[in-house]
Parts: structure tokens; sequence; C-alpha cells
């Protein structure tokens, strides 16, 4: 995490430019590579938020890992809880993948001074856990509606990220506004620990052009990704997900793409079920 926006910009674009000589265009070189990310699973979206269960559940389905609430009143602050989901997630053989603040959605970051709090907590729960990635959600009430309200997240976030930094964490922004909205807020944070965390059904549902904002985000712009399209099942919605998996492996992502789908026959096992062989179909055409 000692880098500077600037020195990555500069080594990738030298990256690029060793590609373009080679005679292969951006897109050619990443896509031949086939799709990397790996695929996880919403605690929530299992209906066990918070909850060990989760990981045991998220391994029966096939997942490659289960993203973790911190829960709504900070449960995981507690170092039983912490330890006993490390032991959980070793003895399943599954990796925790990445924590929600929830809490944010009763103390929003973008206006209460709690928000911030939380955010400053959560990091040692983080690392604790020994994941990376805290997606801080605004949505509800808490949702960014003014470039007033933006500018106060990146302020307060600036103030907190030195933290995440130092302890190798990641503070990804998961929202209703554009990806330049986003990018905008991350640059004035001034910090490379504040990303993009991009949910291709909220954009969706903003209008935004997924396909392109990803492509124009770039893997090192975005810490995560939500996959969805409720209320159905992926690939009987809106999106395109082949489109959507071809954009990600184009740009090398490589990090985790968590399922946050509803259930619509009721039943969680047999929808993620049926989610997870689907997208991973979708992946198995890259290959």
């Amino acid at each position: 995490m000692n880098f500077t926006r600037r020195k990555f910009l500069h080594g990738s674009a030298a990256g690029l430019a060793s590609a373009a000589f080679a005679g292969q265009s951006l897109i050619g070189y990443a896509a031949s590579k086939g799709a990397r990310f790996r695929v996880g699973v919403t605690d929530w979206n299992l209906r066990k938020t918070a909850k060990l269960e989760s990981v045991a559940l998220a391994k029966t389905i096939g997942f490659d890992g289960v993203q973790i609430s911190i829960g709504r009143k900070m449960e995981l602050n507690d170092k039983a809880m912490q330890q006993a989901f490390v032991a959980e997630a070793k003895r399943a053989k599954l990796p925790l993948a990445s924590v929600c603040l929830d809490i944010l959605h009763v103390n929003g970051l973008k206006s209460d001074p709690l928000g911030q709090r939380w955010v400053a907590e959560a990091i040692p729960i983080t690392q604790a856990l020994g994941v990376k990635v805290i997606l801080l959600p605004f949505f509800g009430k808490w949702a960014l509606k003014t470039q007033a309200e933006m500018d106060y997240v990146g302020d307060a976030l600036k103030e907190i990220a030195p933290a995440a930094e130092k302890a190798g964490v990641i503070l990804g922004l998961e929202d209703t506004i554009s990806a330049r909205d986003n990018v905008r807020i991350m640059e004035r944070s001034k910090s490379p620990a504040v990303l993009t965390y991009y949910d291709v059904g909220n954009s969706t549902l903003q209008g935004f052009d997924i396909v392109e904002e990803i492509r124009w985000l770039t893997a090192r712009r975005i810490c995560e990704v939500h996959l969805k399209d409720n209320p159905g099942y992926l690939g009987q919605g809106r999106i395109n997900f082949p489109a959507v998996v071809d954009a990600l492996a184009e740009i090398g992502f490589d990090k985790w793409a968590q399922l946050e789908c509803d259930a619509p026959s009721g039943s969680v096992e047999d929808d993620m079920k049926k989610n997870l062989g689907f997208i991973r179909g979708v992946i198995a055409q890259r290959r």
C-alpha cells in the first residue's frame, strides 16, 4: 500500500504499451487470459447475516468464498466471534472473501458522524478476519444525491484512509452513483485504499452502461464486484452477463465477484445453486 496512484498509472501505461508493441490490442491481450475472478456469495442473501452458519452453507452450495456482515450492531467487533469465523473458515476450507459494514445502513457515512467511527472500527475487525475489503454501503436515505454529500464522504475517508493503508485494507464504495462520481470521491480521499465496489444490478437500475463503466474503471479501481439481476435469476433478466464477464476478463479483474441474488422460489440453496451454475457456465465459455 506504499505506492501512489501516479506511480501505478505510470506502470500500467508502460505495461499496456508493451502489449501494444507486441501487436496485440488491450482487449485481445486480456481476453485471451479468460475470466480469472473467484465467485463468492453474500451472507445476507444466504439469510445468514453475521452468522457463523453462512460459511458452511456457502461451502455446501459450492461457492469459492463468502462475504460476511459485520452486523447492524457491530456484532463482529467481538474478538471471540472473529476467532470463531476464522476457525470455521479453516475447518470448512472456504475463504472469508470480504466484509460488509452494514451498520452504515443505520448511521450513513454521508452525514452521520457515527458513520466515520464505524469505518475506523471496522479496519481492525477486517484485519483480524484476515480479509482485505470492507464494503461501505450508501443506500436508502443514505444514498449519495448531491456533490456536497460526495465531497463530505471523500473528506471523511481522507481522514480514515491512512489507517486502512497501514492495515492493508481497502474501503470499497458501493452506491447508486456513476463510476465517474465514484472516482471523484476516490481522488478526493487522496488514498489508494479507497476504491469502487461495483454492483452491476444497482448500476443497471440507475441507467448506467455497466460494460462501459467496468472497462472505464479498469481493474485497478474496482476492489470487488456484486453480480445480480434481482428479483429474478441470473440470465433471465435485463443484464447481459456474458458481456459483463467479457468486460471483467478484458480488464484483467482477478478478485472476488459476489452473488447478491434473491431467491425467487423461496429456496435459498436451490436458487443460489442455479445462479452459481449459470455464472460458472458463462465463465467456462471464456476458457
